[in-house]
């Protein structure tokens, strides 16, 4: 599996996806909160499908 999901990419999916899981269990936002475990381990894994189709890749260009 190679990474497609840059630094700066990576920081926001994380805290996105913490924040949404957190609302949920605040029942802040309710149970929809839970979607947030898909930002969360496309962070975690630095690898996100939906790029796959579109060519999309936020790593930086190795040399």
């Amino acid at each position: 599996m190679k990474t497609n999901v840059g630094s700066i990419d990576r920081i926001v999916r994380i805290v996105a996806g913490a924040a949404l899981i957190a609302a949920s269990l605040l029942d802040l936002i309710g149970p929809w909160g839970w979607i947030g475990v898909i930002p969360l381990a496309t962070g975690i894994f630095r690898f996100c499908p939906v790029y796959l189709p579109f060519g999309f890749n936020t790593c930086s260009v190795k040399k």
